[in-house]
């Protein structure tokens, strides 16, 4: 089992299109829904965490990202045709210059 995870909840469609790329085997029943289980390592966890500062995780390490992260996760996957996304996907999920100013050198 990984440190972290993320359980896409998937609807129908969703369920549809994860089972046409070969991964149907990865779709799990989470409190009565489908979904598929996104391993992270710890350093992506805290990533996640400063991200969505909101995000909480439950007693076996598991969260649940907000509806508009979820739908980029579920791109990536679509595109990767993977779910060893996490590499790619912190990329696009986690932005470390969000809500800062812009720092200028004065001379």
């Amino acid at each position: 089992m990984p440190d972290y995870c993320i359980n896409l909840y998937l609807d129908e469609e969703q369920q549809k299109k994860i089972e046409e790329l070969g991964l149907g085997d990865h779709i799990q029943e989470i409190e009565g829904k489908k979904a598929v289980q996104i391993s992270m390592s710890r350093k992506d966890q805290k990533k996640l965490q400063k991200a969505f500062p909101g995000l909480e995780f439950d007693e076996s390490n598991a969260c649940v990202l907000p509806e508009e992260a979820q739908i980029t996760l579920m791109d990536i996957i679509l595109q990767t045709k993977s779910l060893d996304v996490m590499k790619f996907a912190i990329t696009k999920l986690y932005n470390p210059l969000a809500g800062k100013e812009p720092r200028s050198k004065t001379f």
